[in-house]
């Protein structure tokens, strides 16, 4: 008997012939003698639903207030949806009993719609599944100190089974979702990715951080941090596939193996749409300079991407950042109205039509000249970079969001990604 946990999409959800089909699959884990908990996301297009009739009511300007009250109201779709399953399993003549996020409870800290968790008390589920029962735990949601209803951002369901499965011991996290695995990019952009079989926690990492949909960041760094092993799946293979087939099903992302030898350069191409560049020109070059811009936009819960700082020149540098698509505005008007004033900065320029492509691999490690691979690639393909950073098992650049496609599909080549994994060149 195993400890499992299974989170499913909102596409999984997403009508009441596929939540019973649900039922079916985990009544089938519980009765090969499996402890079940399950994480279900709302139903597919319910959050944006609930989220878009707040928009129609909201205030002209946002506050904590507001927010409270978006949590209040996005986590209903969890809710709801965890109800329905519980019903659903209840039909198969299995004891479940469904939770919210408060009632087991996840403790998060109080940033309203990016909530982070802190604790779990587990003493409730472990309860439960003593007694023989299926557990289902609202994902994308918790509650704070002060008895306030949290959620954890878009994708935040991933992060609540992970973090559910490391407090109560889970063997593995299966998620389910609309695709059967983690592939060497988008098959949408490349129809001759491959999924892979196995990936670190170290490349899913990066990969996540680069632009793949996959998974929640998130959710794959509470899963390297308590090392708990997650396999990606399809939710939409028959619900009475052999249990062992489906067991050894997808993608396993789990701890690095000593398997170098075979170990691509390149495991995968990552992209994302959603990066816009901002520049502060004429910055004075002086101490604290990066503190004074990057604290300001910090404190406004913007996150920030790549940085670069030009080289100094009679004193005067540029300052170039990346932010996620959606802070743009804000922080453009952020910078203008109140920092540039204060550093005497010359002027602020922003450009939102730029993209992210990665390179990620754990065989980067140790094999030199990857990245001139990478932009000599690109070069021959006409494209030029904008940004570049590195880490030991990536390289991105930032481009023109309208060679994003060329470019990963040029990499894609360039990187022998197409061919079979046991393909090896000599």
């Amino acid at each position: 008997m195993a400890l499992i946990v299974h989170k499913y999409g909102g596409t999984s959800m997403g009508s009441t012939e596929r939540i019973r089909n649900v039922a079916l699959r985990v009544a089938k884990w519980q009765r090969a003698g499996h402890q079940m908990v399950v994480v279900p996301s709302a139903m597919s297009g319910e959050t944006n639903r609930l989220l878009a009739l707040a928009k129609e009511l909201a205030p002209a300007s946002a506050s904590s207030a507001y927010e409270r009250e978006l949590d209040q109201l996005a986590a209903t779709g969890e809710q709801a949806s965890s109800a329905l399953l519980a019903i659903a399993l209840q039909a198969q003549g299995l004891e479940a009993v469904s939770y919210c996020g408060w009632q087991v409870p996840i403790r998060t800290n109080s940033a309203y719609t990016k909530a982070r968790i802190e604790a779990i008390d587990d003493a409730r589920i472990q309860a439960d599944l003593a007694a023989g029962r299926v557990v289902i735990i609202t994902g994308f949601q918790g509650v704070d100190a002060g008895g306030n209803i949290t959620t954890l951002g878009r994708g935040g369901s991933d992060t609540s089974a992970v973090a559910v499965a490391a407090a109560i011991g889970a063997h593995e996290c299966l998620i389910y979702t609309d695709v059967d695995g983690v592939y060497t990019t988008d098959p949408r952009v490349v129809p001759e990715a491959r999924r892979l079989p196995r990936v670190s926690f170290e490349e899913m990492l990066e990969m996540a951080s680069m632009g793949s949909k996959v998974l929640q960041i998130r959710s794959v760094e509470f899963a390297g941090k308590y090392r708990m092993p997650i396999r990606v799946l399809s939710s939409f293979t028959p619900w009475d596939i052999d249990l062992n087939t489906e067991a050894q099903s997808g993608t396993l992302i789990t701890f690095e193996d000593e398997q170098t030898m075979e170990q691509a350069v390149v495991s995968g191409i990552a992209f994302n749409r959603d990066e816009a560049k901002i520049t502060v020109l004429g910055v004075p070059d002086r101490p604290g300079i990066a503190y004074q811009i990057l604290g300001a936009v910090a404190e406004a819960n913007v996150e920030v991407d790549v940085i670069i700082q030009n080289i100094s020149k009679e004193g005067k540098t540029d300052f170039s950042f990346t932010v996620h698509r959606n802070d743009y505005a804000k922080t453009l008007e952020l910078l203008r109205s109140q920092v540039l004033p204060k550093l005497g900065a010359a002027e602020v320029l922003g450009d939102a039509r730029i993209c992210k492509v990665s390179i990620v691999g754990i065989g980067m490690r140790s094999h030199v000249g990857v990245a001139s691979r990478m932009f000599r690639c690109l070069s021959e393909e006409g494209i030029n970079i904008q940004m570049i950073s590195t880490s030991e098992i990536k390289t991105s650049v930032v481009i023109d969001e309208k060679y994003m496609e060329l470019a990963v599909r040029a990499l894609h080549r360039e990187f022998d990604l197409d061919q079979p994994a046991d393909s090896l060149k000599s």
